[in-house]
């Protein structure tokens, strides 16, 4: 398909389209670095590397409105609008002259990642006057073995790679069901700890907001704030709530998680009227359970995409497509899922709680239009001409003259792989000078989906034979497989997958930490009115 003049829009329709009222799906398709260095306020990174798989995830319905944010002069666009097409999407428009045009508008443009829950966060800190405590100050009620407890906002793996000394992980969408066992006492102060700045502020207001009688305090600037300091973090720790969950006091807990989430007009509501929202041809639903990993992974509810409460707030563009969707919460108690609704209602979203989801739901939710899982890749990628092939038998591939393109992301890349391999990205694949129609190529990739997604691309440029290997230097070196290192390629340049500033932060680079919590503190100064009325927090 060529991008034509119906359906390319201007920057200004699309600005209006943002804030019309009506659903819109507004996707970057660039990469994960190209993004993240410049991008629209209301986009959704869909980077087309991925781009089949999310899409199916995040945009569930076929005929929302769609626009896609490609290069300038877009021949990615156009791509990406051949692979839609092919997946049923039918309402396909693309931003004319990408960012470059935005710009020229005079429309803000913005760095970083989860920009509407990002200034939202900073937002709700003003809106509410979230207490906090600096870096300096809780140090010292720590060595003074003060009664408090440190809690860590954040999901266990993040937490897991650096904590503040003593503090034990409860991620954001576990307080308001943990938070009387583990802070029983009525006199222990609560801190609210995240790696930056907007879980903090979000777990801290959560406990203020459900009338917790504790003092509760978000830590100013998190573990970052902490390192920029020059104090000590932990890493490894272990330290996480309880794994069961104390029915004493349920029903105090269910009433007062229920009582603010109606405070914020959050709808609650039962399975007829979940199973009729999701028959709607002209509406997008999403089903969201709020639960732990571990509960979730015992069994959900159909087409019920796992949404850990704190996260959904935290980064909701990660989970969520569409502007103007619906948003159904599930839990099985009736107070996590209320809790995070209150959240999403202030960010803006139509947002329900379905009450009786795990006592009622049945394999009739099959009946819903909207699938949220991703299709089978089989039925988007023939896997005709791609073979599969472990690592004892690439030096006999290698030997025979194939190609090695490693497709895995580009630090992996520096740290490691197969001597003569060459690092590509599935949008850079039809420029490398390698391919030819006669050679065959072997992808090295993290995972099957990508090497599949990249081949599409190959066999339009006439590549007939693809081998793929999906394993990792370890299991190449055991192989006997020679590799290499190149700490400086690909370039910083060609890193278009990888956002130094966001990333580095968390590898003791102090300068990506400052230019991060400037970023996050400069939100406010960012947004206009379009985007602040948006939100729905109180004056």
């Amino acid at each position: 398909m060529n991008i034509n003049t119906t359906n390319k829009i201007t920057p200004v329709t699309l600005k209006q389209w943002l804030h019309d009222g009506q659903e819109v799906a507004v996707l970057d398709i660039r990469e994960h670095g190209q993004y993240g260095e410049e991008h629209l306020f209301y986009v959704v990174s869909i980077p087309y590397s991925k781009l089949e798989v999310e899409v199916a995830r995040l945009v569930p319905r076929k005929n929302v409105r769609l626009v896609l944010v490609g290069d300038e002069y877009g021949a990615l666009s156009s791509k990406a609008c051949q692979r839609l097409h092919a997946m049923g999407y039918q309402d396909i428009h693309v931003l004319d002259g990408a960012m470059p045009a935005w710009k020229k508008a005079g429309l803000e443009v913005f760095a970083g990642v989860n920009l509407p829950s990002k200034a939202f966060g900073e937002l709700a800190e003003h809106a509410f006057n979230t207490p906090r405590i600096t870096a300096l100050e809780l140090n010292q009620k720590i060595a003074a073995k003060e009664n408090m407890v440190i809690l860590d906002g954040r999901p266990f793996a993040e937490y897991k790679k650096m904590s503040i000394p003593t503090a034990v992980c409860c991620p954001n969408g576990e307080l308001a069901l943990r938070i009387d066992e583990i802070a029983p006492d009525p006199e222990t102060t609560i801190v609210i700890n995240c790696a930056g700045r907007t879980r903090s502020i979000i777990g801290a207001q959560t406990l203020i907001n459900l009338g917790i009688p504790n003092k509760v305090l978000a830590l100013e600037n998190g573990t970052q704030g902490w390192y920029l300091q020059d104090l000590a973090l932990d890493h490894g720790q272990t330290r996480k709530y309880p794994d069961h969950i104390n029915e004493t006091g349920m029903d105090a807990r269910k009433l007062r998680a229920r009582a603010l989430a109606e405070k914020h007009n959050v709808q609650f509501v039962d399975s007829n009227i979940v199973h009729a929202w999701l028959k709607e041809k002209d509406r997008s639903t999403y089903l969201c359970d709020v639960r732990t990993p571990e509960e979730y992974a015992k069994g959900t509810v159909l087409n019920a995409q796992h949404t850990p409460g704190g996260q959904l707030v935290q980064a909701t563009d990660q989970y969520v497509g569409v502007k103007g969707a619906r948003l159904v919460l599930i839990d099985q108690e009736g107070i996590r899922a209320p809790a995070m609704a209150s959240w999403l209602a202030m960010l803006g979203w139509e947002v329900a709680v379905w009450m009786d989801a795990f006592k009622h739901a049945s394999t009739d939710v099959q009946h819903n239009e909207n699938k949220q899982h991703a299709p089978s890749l089989d039925d988007i990628v023939s896997s005709e001409g791609i073979s599969k092939i472990e690592s004892e038998q690439i030096a006999a591939l290698m030997h025979s003259g194939v190609n090695v393109i490693d497709l895995r992301p580009s630090m992996k890349f520096r740290e490691s792989h197969l001597l003569g391999a060459v690092w590509s990205i599935r949008p850079n694949l039809s420029q490398l000078t390698q391919l030819s129609k006669e050679k065959p190529i072997l992808l090295i990739a993290e995972d099957i989906e990508t090497a599949k997604l990249a081949s599409l691309d190959l066999r339009e440029v006439g590549v007939q034979q693809i081998y793929v290997n999906i394993d990792t230097p370890s299991i190449w070196k055991a192989a006997k497989l020679s590799l290499e290192s190149s700490p400086n390629t690909p370039t910083n340049e060609q890193c278009i997958d990888y956002l130094f500033f966001v990333h580095d932060r968390h590898d003791g680079n102090k300068a990506a930490a400052r230019q991060y919590l400037a970023w996050e503190m400069n939100l406010l100064a960012q947004i206009d009115d379009l985007e602040k009325n948006t939100f729905k927090l109180p004056h």
